[in-house]
């Protein structure tokens, strides 16, 4: 968009001022996603009730949200203890924080849409003493972070003693997603009812992006939809889902999206923004410091500074200039070739750059030590044009996977070797710690029913893990695909099964959690041999404990509830997922269970198993393959597994003992 289309937009709802892209008209927006609707005086994304309080060009946008509350009052008996909202954008993750407060409170915070996901904290406290304002550890606040890509939430609060203990000073609980920089917590706010002048809306961040695009991909296609219109302007990757953003050049400030948008700094008006101690002379895009004349140095405050000149060297100076003047033509005949250097030159620096920043001297040095110690072949680190040449440049066509975590690509190496290659859509802290994580847990395993890591490449923006390509999709596909269902044997489903137990039984002797157990985690080759994968959450526990506290995180359905509860991490909490795999190969149903009365299919299986109605809810080709025997005894497994109490669970080792006498056995 030129700047007199952009001007002659209205670019103000009440006090808010609205940037393009966005715009209160389909002619003033980019596309429908950035459409404002002004109403009253006040700005609302789209044709939603989300009321916007801020946009900002960087990527982020203030809407307000509400909280949810239960109250025990007598004189005001009031539930709202279930609340939902959708955004077309998602949420931050690392500028917001779902929040309780109460003293009898226990708020959980899920989605189910674009992505599973599952949080919660427990606030609890029996006076007001023990409370201190502006924490929010647990004794009357508590807080909790969100996973990436998260674009819909659904609170529900709930109360254990219905507020009797604590009634006399905190009569609420509340529950709300907050920008973190906009909320305190006060010990007041235990008092307040929801009308008593209690914030009615809370700031929440979205981050916004140029949706469903990469910088690559953008620039690649680059045509008149290519956002970044301002010269001076460059284009980045969003760290939150899908897409891309720009941005004005270091030394240019301004809005990057229109033409003309990013205008030059002029650093030397402010003493803040440059670094000379005499002269300074603006620059597009940069400053230069220079001395007054008499003096020589850098005219900087981080260097030489400006001293009264020397003569003899004066003299030099002027034979240098001279001399200068008359090489000039010979340089000027060689700035192609110059060019050219310093162009590869930058390109080899930026692969460092992208080197270090993705962990790359420690996994070097670790898989270096790990070729030294090991019979086994240790993984190796890949150049970028050789994974470029493997996927055709990343063409569409060779995409075989793709969800939250990002995009997988079926590649062929050098040579021949035909290969995954495991992509993440975004660069932030979170996810290269999730690399770095990965590939630390993956060159300690060796087991052939866990997946083989090939190698790794760290030379591009987004770090990227090379797997041995597995043939035949995943355990989840061939259970819930509508035209696989019923096709697995029952001696298949057995094999499985165990193949499974033996890879986690295998990590957990190495004291390796896995974390995200689950039919999709689970590869299947041509023979239907499994291969355990995607370790990017898993933990390694020292030997001298049994349980770690950790941010929870794994897939809704699958999940430990006694880890969502406290957050203490277990071997157990891995063997809870795997008794949601055998009902899964027992039933041919999905984790969330939309058919299931409970929708959490683990539910649903042990109430039918405590009913007797075992055999009402299994699979056709269970029930006309296995014998009642194996059936009930590959049930009693998962129920076991299922325990809420971690204590009761078997181990993965015992429950692999189990499977294989019951895979041997004649009845």
């Amino acid at each position: 968009m030129g700047i007199e289309a952009y001007e002659s937009c209205e670019r103000q709802c009440g006090e808010i001022s609205i940037p393009f892209p966005f715009g209160t008209t389909q002619g003033c927006s980019l596309n429908e996603d950035f459409l404002i609707t002004c109403r009253d005086s006040q700005p609302f994304l789209g044709l939603t009730d989300t009321r916007i309080l801020n946009i900002s060009v960087d990527g982020t946008l203030r809407v307000g949200t509400w909280p949810a509350y239960d109250c025990y009052a007598e004189a005001k008996p009031t539930r709202v203890s279930l609340w939902e909202q959708h955004f077309i954008f998602p949420i931050s993750y690392t500028q917001n924080k779902f929040t309780a407060i109460g003293c009898d409170t226990n708020a959980v915070i899920s989605g189910m849409e674009t992505k599973s996901y599952a949080t919660g904290c427990i606030s609890y406290c029996e006076n007001i003493v023990d409370m201190i304002n502006a924490s929010c550890t647990g004794m009357g606040c508590c807080q909790t972070s969100l996973p990436t890509e998260a674009m819909e939430f659904s609170i529900e609060i709930s109360s254990f003693f219905n507020h009797q203990i604590v009634q006399d000073f905190n009569p609420c609980s509340y529950a709300f997603l907050v920008d973190v920089n906009s909320y305190n917590f006060s010990t007041l706010d235990l008092a307040r009812l929801p009308d008593d002048d209690y914030p009615i809306v809370f700031p929440l961040v979205l981050d916004w992006a140029i949706r469903n695009q990469t910088c690559d991909d953008a620039i690649k296609n680059k045509d008149d939809d290519f956002a970044c219109k301002a010269y001076n302007s460059t284009c980045y990757d969003s760290h939150n889902g899908p897409g891309y953003l720009c941005m004005c050049h270091p030394g240019f400030y301004g809005n990057p999206y229109i033409q003309n948008g990013c205008q030059d700094v002029d650093e030397c008006k402010m003493a803040s923004l440059n670094q000379c101690t005499n002269g300074c002379a603006n620059i597009i895009g940069n400053y230069n410091c220079y001395c007054p004349k008499g003096y020589q140095g850098d005219g900087r405050k981080d260097g030489v500074g400006c001293v009264i000149r020397d003569r003899s060297s004066f003299h030099a100076q002027n034979i240098l200039i001279i001399g200068g003047s008359i090489s000039f033509g010979l340089l000027f005949l060689s700035i192609g070739i110059i060019i050219m250097g310093v162009h590869r030159r930058s390109i080899l620096k930026l692969r460092k750059e992208y080197f270090k920043q993705n962990g790359g001297f420690l996994l070097q040095k670790l898989l270096l030590s790990k070729s030294k110690h090991s019979e086994d072949a240790a993984a190796k680190i890949i150049s970028e044009e050789e994974l470029n040449k493997a996927t055709d440049n990343y063409n569409k066509n060779m995409i075989i996977g793709q969800g939250g975590f990002g995009v997988v690509y079926k590649g062929t190496l050098s040579d021949n070797t035909i290969v995954a290659i495991k992509r993440s859509k975004a660069i932030d802290k979170t996810q290269i710690e999730q690399f770095v994580n990965e590939v630390i847990v993956l060159t300690q395993v060796y087991h052939p029913n866990v997946v083989k890591l090939m190698g790794c490449c760290l030379e591009t923006s987004v770090p990227l893990l090379v797997y041995e390509f597995i043939t035949n999709a995943t355990l989840f596909h061939h259970l819930h695909s509508p035209n696989r269902v019923n096709s697995l044997p029952w001696a298949t489903r057995l094999r499985i099964a165990e193949e499974t137990a033996s890879a986690l039984a295998y990590m957990h002797s190495m004291q390796i959690i896995h974390r995200d157990v689950k039919s999709s985690n689970i590869l299947l080759d041509d023979e239907f041999t499994s291969k355990v994968s995607d370790f990017g959450v898993s933990r390694l526990v020292p030997f001298d404990q049994e349980e770690i506290s950790t941010l929870v995180q794994g897939t809704l359905g699958y999940m430990d509830p006694e880890y969502f509860q406290s957050g203490l991490l277990t071997e157990k909490s891995d063997v809870y997922s795997f008794g949601v795999v055998l009902v899964e190969l027992l039933t041919g149903k999905k984790a969330i269970c939309s058919e299931c009365q409970e929708k959490s299919l683990a539910l649903y299986f042990l109430s039918s198993f405590k009913t007797n109605n075992l055999f009402d809810i299994l699979e056709d080709k269970v029930k006309q393959e296995g014998t009642k025997t194996q059936i009930k005894r590959l049930a009693a497994i998962a129920r076991t597994s299922l325990s809420l109490e971690g204590e009761r669970r078997p181990t993965m080792k015992q429950i692999m003992e189990d499977l294989h006498l019951l895979r041997h056995s004649t009845n």
